[in-house]
């Protein structure tokens, strides 16, 4: 099953791109390492973890072997040890330029070179021992202020980003991290990157790339001057401070950004909770604990809102899909086939198995049957067969963002080999294999 862990920080993992612009990697034979992929692959990806003896130092593990990279006193280096050792340990120091250089702790050299010819010998940095940190992640995240606990997201009325989201809801919240010229630049839903003075700019200009740092497992910015993104004043508008360390108010959490669909039924309106987020309103003002005692998913709206937004998460295994609302609430089926969202964990009432038929999907719930509409719009799965309206749904990209491609929809990126992303535009009906 999914877990019900809404927001998850994402595990960062990365390659090191060395000054000729080739990738370090582990190679199963022999468990070699070598510097000379032109791009990044499985073998190219390596992960960040803390020393176990909480000292300064760190630990570099192949995500492809699961094993560490060491360095001996003689300067050869390996990816073999299972078990982290002495000669695995290595301190990270960051370059003015967010490049890296790292430092065998034990033997006190540097780790760099080309090609096969890698070695941690050298007494002194040079360009051969610098590496910059290309993430291996999927690039489309969203991003929690450490210190405020609060989401960035884009306020088209204030036209800056703010860290003032309680919830990443909607397209607004989602951010893109754009790597050019071995630096990182933080895109917004409409194409806008995000300037170190909090503006937002049509071009990836110089002030508007940073170079990542990290610290205790956490990310900072740092903008062509040194300093830091931080969310600044009571509306944490998100610009680069006076600060040239990163402390809690620079670092963030990245979190993984789930798909976020609306769902177009076959009377051509959007399936909604918006009548019960009025009903908890009301409760709110009459001083009542409002519940989700009763709250019916239904087909009778006419515009897509955060009500009609749904958090859609994917279970690895079995494909089945769960919708979460805006108002906490997961789908669930309910006595005599209701569909309602109520349930605050996921079970097997709230899992449901995606049928692509063409651009449409039919939703079938873990009673086995599927997924209609009732006269008065409330969704029921009490169908045993999908007809002309039964496979009425399709999915579709919340809100209306400014058009990114010819099609006029957004795009949303798909993750390739390596962690790499593929553009794609929304409406698409993928097979089996696609869903992810």
């Amino acid at each position: 099953m999914p877990t019900n862990g809404l927001h998850q920080v994402l595990k960062i993992q990365f390659g090191l791109l060395n000054d000729t612009d080739r990738y370090l990697t582990a190679e199963s034979f022999g468990f070699k390492v070598n510097a000379s992929a032109p791009s990044l692959k499985r073998k190219q990806i390596w992960v960040l973890e803390p020393d176990p003896g909480q000292g300064p130092a760190v630990l570099l593990r192949s995500s492809h072997l699961g094993r560490y990279l060491s360095a001996g006193e003689d300067g050869r280096v390996a990816c073999e040890a299972e078990h982290p050792g002495r000669d695995c340990r290595f301190l990270v120091l960051p370059q003015p330029d967010g490049r890296w250089a790292l430092r065998s702790e034990p033997h006190g050299r540097f780790f760099g070179g080309t090609e096969d010819q890698l070695s941690c010998f050298a007494t002194a940095i040079s360009p051969a021992e610098l590496w910059t940190v290309h993430l291996a992640i999927h690039p489309q995240a969203h991003l929690l202020s450490v210190s405020r606990r609060r989401y960035v997201h884009l306020s088209r009325q204030d036209d800056e980003m703010l860290a003032d989201g309680d919830m990443p809801w909607g397209v607004d919240a989602l951010l893109t991290l754009i790597f050019r010229s071995r630096r990182y630049c933080l895109k917004s839903c409409d194409s806008r990157y995000l300037r170190s003075d909090g503006c937002l700019v049509w071009e990836p200009e110089a002030r508007a790339c940073y170079t990542l740092e990290f610290k205790a497992g956490k990310l900072a910015f740092k903008d062509c001057e040194g300093r830091y993104l931080a969310p600044v004043g009571p509306a944490g508008t998100l610009k680069a401070g006076r600060s040239a360390r990163p402390g809690k108010d620079e670092l963030f959490d990245l979190e993984e950004s789930p798909p976020q669909v609306v769902l177009l039924a076959a009377n051509h309106r959007y399936v909604s909770v918006r009548q019960a987020r009025q009903l908890i309103c009301y409760y709110q003002a009459e001083s009542i604990t409002p519940t989700l005692s009763s709250v019916n998913v239904s087909a009778n709206q006419d515009e897509e809102l955060d009500h009609e937004t749904f958090l859609m998460q994917i279970d690895q295994q079995t494909k089945k899909c769960t919708f979460y609302s805006s108002i906490g609430g997961y789908w669930a089926l309910v006595t005599h086939g209701g569909i309602q969202a109520t349930a605050t964990q996921v079970s097997a009432s709230t899992m449901f198995e995606m049928e692509w038929r063409g651009r449409r999907v039919a939703l079938k719930a873990s009673n086995g049957r599927y997924v209609c509409m009732k006269k008065n719009g409330q969704l029921a799965a009490v169908s045993d067969f999908v007809g002309e309206l039964r496979a009425g749904d399709r999915v579709a990209p919340p809100g209306k963002p400014r058009p990114r491609d010819s099609s006029g929809s957004p795009s949303l990126l798909y993750p390739g080999a390596g962690g790499s992303a593929v553009p794609r535009s929304q409406g698409w009906a993928p097979a089996a294999d696609d869903v992810q």
